[in-house]
């Protein structure tokens, strides 16, 4: 099979590999599409050891049932699915009071197994959902990414959050943009340095979209809120830079979501966080039900992708991966179409 291949740091190409066999419990799909993540970029520059090569990358995927393995019924075959990024085992502690997305064998596709940048990928029928047949590859692979978003809100509706920030309008910022616009009818601004992406999230419904280097995002939020300050904010960044502003610019008793993973050493003023009563949330993920709802969103036309999604044959995944790297031009994010 034809793959986006990283055999060893600093180094990706198109090569011919084995196709891989499904388990008992799984199936093969034919990947439609895949989505290029920002962790994907990350990791690859910065050569992390969190994804070692040689390695497929690819967790945002979509694609049809090809074959299926011993222990699962011979339905499935040429129906099509959704995937999650996450494999877990559905027995730890974690998997049994709900946490699935947190389990403690957890596996990534593209990090601890095979990826979906690639023509076939190897998925358990466990992380599968129906991919509805109105909805276009390129937007159903992008579930995964939206789903992070509804865990988002999940994870923090019981505040009630009216007015948020997000900073940052990559492929994250944005579906978390939507998902909370969506879901809880939040006023929703966002802080990003690229004129492109600041038009992108106006164009998603932003009430307020800002370059931070020429507005403070602080004095942004107490200009909106009558001195107070956003009821939330997330970090869509992972900066140094962008974690204290999450927390500066919250009114007290506030809540920071942090889903951005740019440094993981940073220095903030915790008195900023104590003496205000502000919440920090670290989120990772999303669980099965959470994808289901992503997936019925973007099925519902509720949440958009086909302005700000540029799609790519498997010829050009080299050139795709490399133009989301230079973040010069005017791609926000990148699908490859692996059997186009």
């Amino acid at each position: 099979m034809r793959a986006l291949y990283y055999p060893e740091y600093g180094s990706l190409t198109l090569a011919d590999l084995l196709e891989p066999e499904p388990a008992p419990d799984g199936v093969l799909l034919q990947v439609a599409a895949a989505g290029i993540c920002g962790s994907e970029l990350e990791t690859y520059r910065a050569h992390s050891p969190r994804r070692k090569p040689p390695l497929v990358m690819g967790h945002e995927f979509c694609g049809t049932v090809v074959s299926v393995g011993a222990n699962v019924s011979g339905d499935l075959l040429h129906r099509r699915f959704v995937s999650n990024s996450v494999v877990s085992c559905g027995e730890c502690v974690r998997c049994q009071r709900g946490n699935t997305h947190l389990c403690a064998q957890r596996q990534i596709f593209g990090m601890h197994r095979g990826g979906a940048f690639a023509q076939y990928c190897a998925v358990p029928v466990k992380c599968l959902i129906p991919w509805p047949e109105a909805l276009p590859a390129a937007s159903a692979c992008l579930a995964e990414p939206l789903a992070n978003g509804v865990h988002m809100v999940n994870l923090t509706r019981h505040l009630g959050p009216k007015t948020v920030l997000v900073i940052g309008a990559g492929p994250i910022g944005l579906m978390a943009q939507q998902a909370f616009q969506t879901m809880l009818d939040a006023e929703v601004s966002v802080a990003v340095r690229s004129p492109m992406r600041i038009n992108a999230a106006r164009s998603l419904g932003a009430k307020r979209a800002f370059d931070p280097r020429k507005e403070d995002p602080a004095a942004v939020g107490r200009e909106m809120t009558s001195g107070e300050g956003f009821d939330m904010v997330i970090d869509a960044v992972g900066s140094d830079i962008t974690k204290s502003q999450s927390i500066e610019a919250l009114r007290p008793g506030g809540a920071a979501v942090w889903i951005g993973l740019g440094d993981e050493k940073i220095s903030f003023s915790s008195y900023a966080v104590t003496l205000q009563e502000r919440q920090i949330f670290g989120t990772y993920a999303a669980t099965m039900g959470e994808l289901q709802t992503a997936v019925d969103l973007m099925n519902a036309g509720k949440v958009d992708t086909s302005s700000w999604v540029s799609v790519f044959p498997m010829s050009d995944a080299v050139d795709a991966f490399e133009r989301m790297l230079d973040t010069k031009g005017t791609d926000i994010k990148a699908v490859i179409l692996p059997n186009d």
